[in-house]
C-alpha cells in the first residue's frame, strides 16, 4: 500500500515538472538538406542525371 501511494506521488510531481518545462516536440525540427541518403529515402533515385 504505501509502495503505491508512493509511486503515485511520483508520478504526479514528474507530470508536473514535465508540463512546467515545456520541452519541444521530438520532431519539430529544421528540414533537413536532400542529399543521396535522403533522396532514397524519398524514393527519387540520386544516381538519375537532372537535365
Amino acid at each position: 500500500m504505501k509502495l503505491a501511494i508512493s509511486l503515485f506521488f511520483v508520478a504526479v510531481i514528474a507530470i508536473s515538472i514535465s508540463r512546467r518545462l515545456r520541452l519541444s516536440a521530438r520532431y519539430e525540427r529544421a528540414p533537413r538538406e536532400l542529399n543521396t541518403w535522403t533522396a532514397l529515402d524519398k524514393g527519387i533515385d540520386p544516381t538519375e542525371e537532372k537535365q
